[in-house]
């Protein structure tokens, strides 16, 4: 991987070692950013960075029952549930936590999501494009108002392992960080996913 206006080292040189490496992939990406973890783009070289480095492996861990696909992750969250939960009490609080991940789900299949898993007082859930995962989390993180409690979300674009009961890789790993950012009421996305909604109209602010 090479930026392309890299001041120190220059993108000819990177394009010569790729030449002259059998089997090697150059990938030039933008920016004069020379260390890899700074810059715009620094998510985006960790995504390709780990699908490097599992690709060795892929191969023999793939099963029937698994496989490598694109996707959008979102994980929700519900703010401050331990502490509701000991004021409302569990009954109280089953009936809240039941009427949240009714509400959660009918969004999920409004806006044509995969529900991964239910975490207890979140979800994991897949998309195959960010926009209607952007606008999902907006209707979930709207739709908490009338039961009185608030949610978190985290989005994240890039290659997992899908397996029947799961999603692994590192994309979900900095979903799940992203998420952890946001305060409540709020939907934070990557960069990645900003850059893969340029022009489609959706309003963002500052990305992780």
């Amino acid at each position: 991987m090479h930026r392309t206006e890299d001041p120190t080292v220059s993108i000819q040189a990177g394009r010569f070692l790729a030449a002259h490496i059998p089997g090697a992939r150059l990938v030039e990406l933008d920016g004069p950013d020379h260390l890899y973890f700074v810059g715009d783009n620094a998510m985006q070289i960790a995504d390709l960075v780990a699908d490097f480095a599992m690709r060795p492996g892929t191969e023999a861990r793939s099963t029937a029952a698994s496989r490598r696909m694109l996707a959008t992750i979102l994980f929700t969250d519900i703010v401050d549930s331990t502490s509701r939960a000991s004021e409302l009490g569990d009954k109280a609080w089953r009936e809240l936590l039941e009427a949240h991940d009714a509400t959660v789900r009918r969004e999920v299949a409004r806006f044509r999501g995969s529900e991964v898993k239910s975490l207890g007082d979140g979800f994991l859930i897949l998309f195959d494009g960010p926009a209607r995962a952007i606008h999902c989390a907006q209707a979930i993180t709207e739709a908490m108002a009338p039961l009185g409690i608030k949610v978190r979300a985290g989005l994240h674009t890039g290659e997992v392992e899908r397996t029947k009961e799961d999603v692994l890789g590192i994309a979900v790993h900095l979903a799940a960080r992203i998420m952890d950012t946001a305060s409540a009421g709020k939907v934070v996305i990557s960069r990645t996913v900003k850059d893969l909604v340029a022009g489609s109209g959706i309003a963002v602010g500052r990305c992780r």
